[in-house]
C-alpha cells in the first residue's frame, strides 16, 4: 500500500531535502523515524529537492508498506516524538498505487522573506539584506519573467534535467509590512537553484544596478554565468504543493 505525508520543516540544520553522504538530510532523518516505528526499514520519496537551509511550510512524500497502517492521531504523535523539533508531520494519509509525491504534483508554489531589521530570532529564517529596494522595477522584471518558460540561466550548471522549461503561474514581490518584503513564484516546476538566483538578479535590479533589458537578455542568453549570485537559502520557503483532488481524497480523514 502507498501512502503520502503531508509535513513541515524548518532547514536550518539540514544539507537539503534528499539523502546524501556529506551530512543530515530531511528526508533521511524521517525515513530513520518510520523505520523506528514501523519496526521494517521505509523509505520516502519527496515531492522535490530543496537545498541545504531551505525551508518548507507545505512537503509531501510517499512511501509503500505492505499492510494497512492504523492512522490513528495516536499514530501520527508517536512519529512526531520520535522527530526532532525541527520537522513536523501533519498527516499521512492512503493513495492509490500510481499516485507519485514528485510526478502527481501539478504546482509547487515558494516565497522567498527578506526584512532590512536585523531580527536576533529570525536570523536562519529571513534573510537581512539592508540596500533600498525599488520593488515596482522588480515586479516589471516579474511580468517579463512571466512572458518566458526557458529559464536555463537560472539553473545551476550542473542540474541533472532533460529540459529547462518551466510554466510560471505568477511571480511577484510584496510587502508584508515596511520593513519585510516577500517574493512569490509558483510554477508547474522549478530547475535546482532557480528561485534563488532569480531572487539574487531581481535584487540587482531593485538596486538600480540592473536594468530590464540586461535581465531580458540574461533569460534569452540561457547561461548561467550571466545572471546574479543566488540569494541565500535561509530566506526561502516550499509553500505549497498542488494535486489533483484524487490523489488528496483520503487526506484529512485521521
Amino acid at each position: 500500500m502507498r501512502y503520502f505525508i503531508e509535513l513541515s520543516y524548518r532547514g536550518t540544520a539540514y544539507h537539503g531535502w534528499q539523502t546524501q553522504a556529506n551530512g543530515m538530510s530531511v528526508q533521511i532523518t524521517i525515513e530513520a523515524a518510520l523505520t523506528q516505528r514501523l519496526g521494517k526499514p521505509v523509505y520516502i520519496m519527496g515531492s522535490g529537492r530543496t537545498d541545504a537551509g531551505v525551508h518548507a511550510k507545505q512537503q509531501f512524500a510517499h512511501f509503500d508498506v505492505d499492510e494497512p497502517l492504523d492512522l490513528t492521531d495516536a499514530f501520527i504523535y508517536s512519529i512526531n516524538c520520535v522527530l526532532p523539533d525541527d520537522i513536523a508531520i501533519h498527516t499521512i494519509f492512503p493513495v492509490q498505487s500510481n499516485d507519485h509525491a514528485r510526478f502527481s504534483a501539478i504546482s509547487r508554489y515558494y516565497q522567498y522573506h527578506i526584512t532590512r531589521q536585523k531580527n536576533a530570532f529570525e536570523s536562519s529564517l529571513t534573510y537581512h539584506f539592508r540596500p533600498l529596494l525599488t520593488v515596482e522595477r522588480m515586479n516589471e522584471a516579474c511580468e517579463m519573467l512571466l512572458q518566458h518558460t526557458n529559464f536555463k540561466s537560472f539553473s545551476k550548471a550542473r542540474a541533472n534535467v532533460t529540459h529547462f522549461n518551466c510554466r510560471l503561474d505568477f511571480a511577484y514581490w510584496k510587502h508584508t509590512n515596511d520593513d519585510c518584503l516577500t517574493f512569490h513564484i509558483k510554477a508547474n516546476r522549478f530547475l535546482w537553484g532557480m528561485v534563488r538566483t532569480i531572487v539574487g538578479t531581481m535584487l540587482e535590479i531593485g538596486q538600480g544596478r540592473m536594468s530590464l533589458a540586461q535581465f531580458e537578455h540574461i533569460i534569452l542568453a540561457r547561461d548561467r554565468t550571466v545572471a546574479g549570485r543566488a540569494a541565500p537559502a535561509n530566506g526561502l520557503y516550499l509553500i505549497e504543493i498542488e494535486y489533483p483532488l484524487k490523489v488528496l481524497q483520503g487526506r484529512g480523514k485521521v
